[in-house]
C-alpha cells in the first residue's frame, strides 16, 4: 500500500484512503490548518461585525468573503456551497445571491491545458474532432467546465465537459478530513444520528467519485432518458459516445433558462411555476415510480427550454431505490398526510429510520406530537422543510438514525422544494406531492401499485370509505387526473381474476353491519358525477364487458352475493 497513488482509485474506499493518507500526516496537517483558518477567518468577520455594530454595512462584503472562501478550499466546500444556495428559507439573501453564483460562475483552470486533456483522453487533434469549440469555458463548476462546440464529423452542436486536473488527490483527502471530523462529532449530536454520519460520509465519497467519471454519467444520462422517454415535459441531452471518456464528456447542447432566472422565463412566455411544478412531479417520479433519481437538481443541473420543458443537463449524482422502498414511501406519505401514526412508525422501521426490535409504542404519540403539529389541519399548511424541522426533534429522544442511502434522497428533495421556494416563497411540496401519490395509486396498473392501493383501502378486514374519498379528491386537484380512464381501469380490475378479492370485499363493504352503505356510495358520486355523464360511464363499462368472453362474466356474477339475490326463483 505505501507505493499506492491517489489517482489510481477509481472507487472511492475509505479504508484505502486511509490507507493512504496515514502514513503521510504532514498533508493531513496542512490541509487541516488550512481549512481551520480559512472558516475561523470568516466566523471571526462575522462576530466583529456584530460587536462593533457593523452587520448592515458589510453584509455584502462577509457574503462575498463565504463564497470566496468555499471557492479556495475546493470542489468538497463548493458542493456545500450549492446545497446551500438553494435553500433560501436558511440563507440570508446577500448570502444567497453570492452562492448561487457556485453552481456555474467558479474561476474556471486554463483553457490550454483543458485542450491538452480533450486530446489526451480522445486521441485526436481539437480540429479533428470539433469543427468549432469556443476558446474560453462557457460555465465552470467545481469538478469541470463546459465549453460550447460542433462536432467536425456531423455539424452538430454539443456542450463539451473537461474535468479538473489533480481532482481525485484533492478529493481523497477532504474526505478522508470529513471522516475523521464525523467520528469525532458523533458523541455530541442527538442519539443515534451520529451512529451512520461515517457511513453518510462514504455514501456521499462514493457518488463523488462516480461524480468524478463521466463515462458513469453518461450511462446516467442515457437510463434516465430511457425513464421517461413517454414524458414530454422533461429533455435529456443525447451522448455522443466516440467523443466521451472519463474525464470527457460531449453531450447534446441544450438551449434554455435557468430556474432561477425568472425574467428571461417570463419574457419567452414560460410560467416560472410551471416549469417548477414539472420539475417536482418528475423529482416524484424518480422518486416512487423508476426508483432511479438525480440527487444533485440545484438551478445550475436544471433549465427551463425555450419550449417549456424541464432539461436536465448533469447525471453525475444519481442513486437506485429497490422496489421495496419505493412501495414504503408511497405508503409513508399516505400514512403521514392521513395521520395514521402507527402505520407511519411502522414505515419507519422498513425504511432502516428504526431498528426492527426497536418498540414503536412510545414512538407513535411523539410522532403524533410533532409531526401533528408540522402538518396542520390540512394537507395544503406544511412543506417539507416544516415536517424534517420538527421531524429532527425526535432524534433526540428516541433511538432514529439516518441511513445513508436517505441522506441523499432528503437533499434531493430538500433542495427541490428549495429551487420551488426562490420562484413562490408560499409553495408547498406536498401540494403536488400527495395529488401525485393519489393519482399514481388510483391510476397504477403494476401489481405492485394495485397491492399498495388495496393495502390503503382496507384496514383490519375492513374497506375505508373515507380513504377512499380523500384520495379521489386530492387526485382530482392534479391537472393529469381524469376520472373516466380511472373508472375504466377499476372496472377492469374488478372484472379480472385478479380482482376477485376486491369484488368479495366490496360487496361485504356495502352490506357492512347489516345495512347498505347508501351514503358512503353517494358522498363518492358527489365527488365524481361532474366528471362522469351516465353515458360516458356506461359507455366505458360496456367497452371493458367486451374486453371478456361471455363465460368469464357469466363466471364472476354468480360469485357476488349481490347478484345472487336476482337469480332466486320465484315462489
Amino acid at each position: 500500500m505505501g507505493q499506492y497513488q491517489p489517482t489510481q482509485l477509481i472507487r472511492y474506499s475509505p479504508d484505502a484512503v486511509a490507507s493512504y493518507y496515514r502514513f503521510r500526516p504532514w498533508r493531513v496537517w496542512a490541509r487541516a490548518i488550512k481549512i481551520i483558518w480559512n472558516m475561523l477567518g470568516f466566523i471571526l468577520g462575522l462576530k466583529s461585525d456584530e460587536w462593533f455594530d457593523r452587520v448592515e454595512q458589510n453584509k455584502l462584503k462577509r457574503a462575498t468573503q463565504l463564497r470566496m472562501m468555499l471557492t479556495k478550499l475546493g470542489p468538497t466546500f463548493i458542493k456545500v456551497g450549492q446545497a446551500l444556495s438553494t435553500r433560501p428559507d436558511l440563507i440570508r439573501k446577500d448570502f444567497l445571491e453570492e452562492l448561487i453564483k457556485l453552481q456555474d460562475q467558479l474561476p474556471p483552470f486554463d483553457s490550454n491545458l483543458a485542450y491538452r486533456i480533450i486530446e489526451a483522453q480522445l486521441g485526436e487533434s481539437i480540429s479533428k474532432i470539433y469543427s468549432e469549440l469556443s476558446p474560453t469555458a462557457v460555465a465552470a463548476a467545481s469538478l469541470g467546465q463546459v465549453y460550447r462546440g460542433r462536432l467536425a464529423s456531423t455539424g452538430e452542436e454539443v456542450a463539451v465537459k473537461v474535468q479538473r486536473p489533480n481532482l481525485r488527490p484533492t478529493l481523497m483527502l477532504d474526505l478522508y478530513l470529513m471522516r475523521w471530523a464525523a467520528g469525532w462529532l458523533s458523541p455530541w449530536l442527538p442519539l443515534n444520528l451520529g451512529h451512520d454520519l461515517t457511513l453518510i460520509v462514504d455514501e456521499f465519497g462514493t457518488k463523488l467519485f462516480e461524480e468524478i467519471d463521466y463515462l458513469n454519467e453518461a450511462r446516467n444520462a442515457e437510463k434516465f432518458a430511457a425513464n421517461f422517454r413517454n414524458e414530454p415535459t422533461v429533455k435529456v441531452p443525447k451522448i455522443y459516445w466516440r467523443q466521451t471518456t472519463n474525464r470527457v464528456l460531449t453531450l447534446e447542447w441544450i438551449n434554455g433558462f435557468k430556474l432561477n432566472d425568472t425574467k428571461s422565463i417570463r419574457e419567452a412566455g414560460l410560467d416560472p411555476e410551471a416549469i417548477v411544478q414539472i420539475g417536482v412531479t418528475a423529482g416524484l417520479q424518480q422518486l416512487l415510480e423508476h426508483g432511479f433519481f438525480h440527487a444533485d437538481p440545484h438551478p445550475g443541473n436544471l433549465f427551463a427550454t425555450p419550449d417549456g420543458r424541464m432539461a436536465y443537463i448533469d447525471f453525475g449524482m444519481m442513486d437506485q431505490l429497490d422496489e421495496t422502498t419505493k412501495e414504503t414511501l408511497v405508503d409513508s406519505v399516505v400514512h403521514l398526510t392521513n395521520k395514521e401514526y402507527t402505520d407511519l412508525a411502522i414505515d419507519f422501521v422498513n425504511l432502516g429510520f428504526l431498528t426492527p426490535d426497536t418498540d414503536i409504542r412510545p414512538i407513535i404519540p411523539a410522532l403524533e406530537a410533532v409531526l401533528g403539529d408540522a402538518i396542520g389541519k390540512n394537507v395544503e399548511e406544511f412543506n417539507f422543510k416544516t415536517v424534517t424541522d420538527q421531524f429532527s426533534e425526535l432524534m433526540y429522544e428516541y433511538p432514529f438514525r439516518v441511513p445513508a442511502k436517505f441522506a441523499l434522497i432528503i437533499r434531493s428533495l430538500v433542495t427541490q422544494e428549495g429551487i420551488a421556494l426562490s420562484l413562490n416563497t408560499n409553495f408547498k411540496i406536498v401540494e403536488v406531492a400527495y395529488p401525485y401519490v393519489a393519482r399514481r395509486l388510483l391510476t397504477g396498473e403494476s401489481p405492485q401499485l394495485r397491492r399498495r392501493l388495496l393495502n390503503i383501502l382496507f384496514k383490519d378486514g375492513k374497506f375505508q370509505w373515507e380513504r377512499l374519498e380523500n384520495l379521489i379528491s386530492i387526485a382530482r386537484t392534479d391537472n393529469n387526473f381524469d376520472v373516466l380512464p380511472t373508472a375504466k381501469l377499476g372496472i377492469r380490475y374488478l372484472m379480472s381474476d385478479e380482482g376477485k378479492f376486491l369484488r368479495r370485499q366490496l360487496v361485504l363493504a356495502l352490506t357492512e353491519d347489516d345495512r347498505l352503505h347508501t351514503e358512503e356510495v353517494q358522498r363518492l358520486w358527489n365527488l365524481v358525477k361532474d366528471d362522469l355523464q351516465p353515458d360516458k360511464i356506461l359507455s366505458a363499462a360496456i367497452g371493458v364487458l367486451t374486453e371478456f368472453s361471455r363465460e368469464g362474466v357469466a363466471a364472476i356474477l354468480p360469485k357476488a352475493p349481490m347478484f345472487a339475490v336476482f337469480d332466486k326463483p320465484k315462489t
